[in-house]
């Protein structure tokens, strides 16, 4: 054994040995019950917990009587505290990353002491569990054969509703994370480009004592929460758009334009295509003719 123990309720365990190497740890999102045997045991038995805020992960930490030491690791440290943690790692140490909740890389900077580890040869264990992406599509009642994540909408209203044009013909599930100040003005960027009648979900303080899901369409979710003093972390959730939704009459140049420019014709095709639900052969000759345009220009 490691000497090192963790606590659930009055029950205390040995924590069991592990491998070095850099393990990627989900915390729970809001109800602290919600975190696997698993993780307890490595962040029980790992040499340094690297935590975007200790304070924050110092709460999970004593609920299950862990001291483990922690280090900062966040997006403002991000090449300093990278370049410790593979220090470590070359020593044979264990080090598992946490994020203030869930699971670690989404919207966060864990990805690069990540690829940083991979860079340098060591092993990178992942320890699923909570996520607040599937913790809202589990009870959103919105399709989820295919979703599509998009983070954090920019701030300003030109920037998001650029954005919210980019991702309109997707035949996908959308999910983003949103403000409580920001909700009402995404709600109601997102009807007027989306479509007023677009089903979505408002997730909100997830697995949290307030947690709600407010299903209905954008507009009505806007007449609704820009009415409300929000408050608390949102993931919303919003649906793909219907058949007749897409106007095979617009003009999809620009759009094809921009994934020309960042990748091959037949790659700019096959994205063409999962975005606008149009035919990739058929987008593939537009290409083509778009592609003969600037070469006779």
């Amino acid at each position: 054994m490691t000497g090192k123990k963790y606590r659930i309720h009055s029950l205390e365990f040995d924590a069991k040995p592990i491998d070095p190497g850099l393990y990627i740890v989900a915390t729970p999102i809001g109800n602290l019950a919600d975190i696997t045997v698993r993780a307890l045991e490595v962040l029980s038995s790992c040499d340094v917990i690297a935590c975007e805020d200790t304070r924050t992960s110092r709460k999970l930490l004593d609920r299950y009587q862990i001291t483990t030491r922690t280090v900062a690791y966040h997006e403002h440290n991000a090449e300093f505290a990278s370049g410790k943690i593979i220090e470590a790692l070359e020593e044979g140490k264990t080090i598992a990353l946490i994020s203030d909740a869930g699971t670690p890389l989404i919207s966060d900077p864990g990805f690069r002491v990540v690829n940083d580890a991979i860079d340098a040869g060591h092993k990178v264990i992942p320890v699923p569990g909570a996520s607040s992406v599937l913790t809202a599509l589990m009870a959103a009642g919105l399709p989820t054969d295919s979703f599509y994540y998009a983070g954090f909408l920019p701030n300003k209203e030109k920037a998001r509703s650029d954005r919210l044009n980019e991702l309109q013909h997707l035949k996908a599930t959308l999910v983003f994370f949103e403000s409580p100040h920001r909700i009402g003005a995404t709600l109601k960027n997102a009807a007027s480009i989306l479509g007023e009648n677009r089903p979505a979900c408002v997730c909100r303080e997830l697995t949290k004592s307030h947690e709600e899901f407010a299903q209905g369409s954008l507009q009505e979710l806007y007449e609704t929460f820009d009415a409300r003093n929000v408050k608390g972390e949102i993931v919303l959730v919003v649906g793909p758009p219907q058949e007749d939704d897409i106007d095979l009459d617009e003009d999809i140049t620009p759009l094809l334009t921009k994934l020309a420019s960042e990748m091959s014709t037949s790659q700019a095709a096959s994205e063409a295509a999962r975005i606008t639900g149009r035919a990739r052969k058929d987008l593939y000759q537009q290409l083509l003719a778009l592609k003969n345009d600037v070469d006779d220009g």
